[in-house]
């Protein structure tokens, strides 16, 4: 059966143990997690996971039931079957002498990257875009020597309204009788 690559939004609960108890399940089930980015979402009290894995449609489907029913977990969505938009952030420090650097530059600009550190035998660079992006960024820059690279893996989101993993407000307990 082939595997491709799917793309789960969650929401969750901004509390201790929650990543742990999602991961957990991906061990138990066997699935490989190619990525997971937490970030706080637009409520304080919950966080958004964009988790990027390999599995077949149905492998994929059941697990994102599962994960519906792990404590804390609010809304959980494959969102690579919608309309999405996703981002990866890339840091590369590449070495650049006097004389590489102005050339280092130049493939930087064409990728509408950032240098956002200069040393005396090296650059980092800042680059956000798909993995496509990413990739053949840092295949150019090998050339010139990649000393140090952090990706962060996709963030993704649902375009327009449709099927947005979105933060609500969990309604307070009812008040209890005196």
């Amino acid at each position: 059966m082939a595997t491709t690559k799917h793309i789960l939004a969650a929401l969750v609960m901004d509390r201790p143990g929650v990543l742990n108890r999602m991961v957990s399940l991906f061990r138990r089930r066997g699935f490989n997690i190619d990525s997971i980015a937490v970030g706080p979402s637009e409520l304080a009290n919950q966080s958004r996971m964009t988790i990027v894995v390999n599995g077949s449609p149905g492998m994929v489907e059941q697990l994102r039931k599962q994960l519906d029913k792990v404590v804390d977990v609010v809304k959980v969505l494959t969102i690579s079957e919608t309309s999405m938009v996703a981002r990866e952030l890339a840091l590369i420090k590449v070495k650049a002498t006097s004389a590489t650097r102005s050339e280092v530059m130049q493939i930087v600009d064409i990728f509408r990257a950032n240098i956002i550190d200069v040393a005396a035998d090296s650059v980092t660079i800042e680059v956000t875009g798909d993995e496509d992006k990413v990739n053949s960024l840092i295949n150019l820059l090998r050339g010139f020597g990649i000393k140090e690279a952090a990706r962060t893996g996709y963030i993704a989101m649902s375009r327009g309204s449709q099927d947005a993993v979105q933060a609500t407000e969990k309604p307070s307990e009812p008040a209890s009788p005196s």
